[in-house]
């Protein structure tokens, strides 16, 4: 199995002073990434094309995650934040184009027409999120459903290209590590007020809270020690890790049914990255402003 190198490769596309300078990129899906590399190399019609997939989905990916970054404030801006926020625009566009260039240098039109397609319909599970939550339609088992399909939707689309049980597995996989990630991340979402706004936290506390709790909610958001105070109460952090620790288990039990031994190794190595590694910073819709 090839090494897995995506994060040292895509620097060359990703790492520019200006960037570094004047605003911050999020981090790679690193565990869906090497889900993927690790899926497409257990497939010999798809080894050569392995990196040049897994690289250019990485690209598209955090061009999504790059304008999901970008505020959307009406309020008057500093000088610093506006060139951060111009360059976060800049960034994302560039990102998400890059992929068809590598794409088209290599000939492979037809996936460049199935990455178009899912960019397309994450963009559209975005806005169905984003609505539901601004008609406060939405609970917090809902909001985890729906954040894990909108960060699986690209990936999905090698469900097509993937033969016999690797395709069979391959979709209820990747929504298990899919949910694992999201679930670590809200784990830290949940830790303070800074991002707890539309958290999972914040959609669970509105359903178990009382009355007073729900109006103090809407009025005290920016308040740390009264966010900790509601999170403790209700054993929030217990029930995510609670979540996070049977994600695991699900997708370990799937890889165990898995043919490839290193396969099956990969699988185990990225899920136990994500059950110790701490969590890092992946925006979703409902974190934009």
């Amino acid at each position: 199995m090839k090494t897995y190198r995506i994060p040292e490769i895509a620097q060359k596309y990703v790492e520019y002073d200006m960037i570094k300078a004047h605003t911050a990129l999020p981090e790679l899906p690193d565990a869906r990434l090497r889900l993927l590399h690790a899926f497409l190399n257990e497939q010999q019609s798809l080894r050569p094309n392995s990196e040049l997939y897994t690289l250019v989905v990485s690209l598209v990916q955090l061009g999504m995650d790059t304008h999901d970054l970008i505020d959307t404030d009406l309020e008057q801006r500093t000088e610093p934040e506006m060139r951060s926020r111009q360059l976060k625009v800049l960034a994302g566009d560039y990102f998400s184009a890059t992929f068809y260039q590598l794409l088209s240098q290599a000939g492979q039109i037809d996936m460049i027409s199935k990455i178009s397609g899912a960019v397309s319909e994450v963009n559209r599970l975005k806005v169905n999120l984003y609505v539901r939550m601004r008609q406060l339609k939405m609970t917090a088992e809902e909001l985890l459903s729906c954040t894990v399909q909108i960060r699986s939707t690209l990936f999905h689309i090698f469900t097509e290209v993937l033969e016999g049980t690797l395709a069979q597995a391959w979709s209820e996989i990747l929504m298990g590590v899919s949910r694992c990630e999201v679930v670590r991340d809200e784990i830290a979402r949940s830790e303070g007020s800074a991002r707890f706004d539309k958290s999972w936290a914040y959609w669970h506390l509105l359903q178990e809270g009382t009355d007073d709790e729900r109006q103090q909610l809407s009025q005290r958001m920016q308040e740390p020690a009264f966010i900790q105070s509601l999170t403790e109460k209700y054993k929030v952090r217990s029930k995510l890790m609670t979540k996070l620790k049977q994600s695991a288990d699900d997708v370990k039990a799937l890889a165990g049914k898995l043919e490839s031994d290193k396969l099956l190794g990969e699988l185990t190595s990225i899920v136990d990255a994500l059950l110790n590694e701490k969590p890092g910073y992946t925006p979703a819709l409902n974190e934009t402003r």
